[in-house]
């Protein structure tokens, strides 16, 4: 299933159904009074979360939404039927914005939360409605009201446990490959993954969401890389596994880079828990490896863990601290860890 995390729909409630004008006629009652019935209600249109949907991928073949009109009123009293609704369904995690993309409309995080997005035009009142002492024979009914048109954007912020955050080739792929079942497209080549990838982790009797974020370059809360949509589903995790290559030169200004770019997107984006990991140390000799880690603790202020994906290396040791912080993160919010060094095995 193709990914997409970004989509621009067209929806319309159903326009309400037109009041008739109708009169009594049987055989033997000479002065038979107003029987036009009211017209129905048109139907509303609703953004729904639902499960096990992680792609708004059906909304590039499909975007235009049009809820049922109302039936309009007949004679012998019987309104008209009313519109049926409809319904878009979307994952948890998917915020509804305005056509400028910037006015919130709704946030949907959980599965069953519904928004009426556009609501359905009321019906016209037939003839009966507007008979009265000094008015018995009205010929005229209201005409159905109708319904509501926009276009919206519905703009998907994955929601995961722990994000995977890093520059492009620093092994994130590769890690979530190796502690779950997913499968994202590894490659020794920057922005190999060009979207989020799930995965399903166990850490002794605790399982978790693992996104692997695609890698952020300088200048991506500016959009650049389109860093600004990737660091969007970073948003709703809990703790980030912020992966360091120890091949780069400077790791020091490798980690500098993403840090930097966190904390432009977003205040609150920095201040989530954090664990430093430096990535393929198998590729180092042991003196290049202390070097490195001495290096990145420095820039860091933390003990970075050191693992490899590939000999396995450090990953248990990752994946339980992972475990420890998410416990703390649903208990104690997401707080400043900066100088927190509980995580550390």
């Amino acid at each position: 299933m193709k990914f997409l995390d970004q989509a621009k729909i067209y929806v319309r409630s159903g326009d309400g159904g037109n009041g008739c004008i109708g009169f009594r006629r049987e055989k033997f009652i000479e002065f038979g009074g107003p029987d036009g019935g009211d017209g129905g209600r048109g139907g509303d249109v609703w953004i729904e979360c639902v499960p096990n949907l992680n792609t708004l991928i059906d909304y590039r073949y499909q975007q235009h939404f049009k809820a049922k009109n109302g039936q309009g009123g007949m004679g012998q009293n019987r309104s008209g039927a009313n519109g049926d609704d409809i319904i878009v369904k979307v994952p948890p995690g998917t915020q509804v914005f305005a056509e400028d993309n910037e006015t919130l409309i709704a946030d949907l995080t959980k599965p069953g939360e519904r928004f009426m997005i556009a609501k359905g035009g009321n019906g016209g009142f037939g003839n009966a409605h507007f008979k009265s002492a000094t008015n018995q024979a009205p010929r005229h009914a209201n005409p159905g009201q109708p319904g509501q048109e926009l276009t919206i954007w519905l703009r998907l912020k994955l929601i995961a446990d722990a994000g995977l955050v890093g520059l492009p080739n620093a092994g994130k792929s590769t890690f979530l490959a190796a502690v779950s079942a997913a499968k994202p497209k590894i490659a020794g080549y920057p922005f190999t993954t060009l979207h989020p990838n799930l995965g399903v982790v166990r850490a002794g009797d605790t399982d978790f969401v693992l996104a692997d974020i695609p890698g952020l370059i300088e200048g991506a809360h500016e959009g650049a890389g389109l860093g600004d949509r990737f660091l969007g589903h970073v948003e709703r995790c809990r703790v980030l596994l912020h992966l360091v290559d120890a091949t780069q030169e400077d790791v020091a200004e490798a980690y500098k880079v993403v840090r930097g770019e966190l904390k432009a997107y977003s205040a609150d984006l920095a201040k989530k828990r954090e664990i430093v990991a430096l990535s393929k140390a198998d590729a180092l000799d042991a003196e290049t490896l202390a070097a490195k880690t001495a290096e990145l603790k420095k820039a860091a202020r933390k003990t970075p863990l050191v693992l490899s994906a590939v000999s396995g290396q450090g990953v248990k040791e990752a994946l339980y601290a992972l475990s420890r912080e998410i416990a703390k993160a649903g208990t104690r919010g997401s707080e400043d860890v900066t100088d927190d060094k509980s995580w550390q095995p």
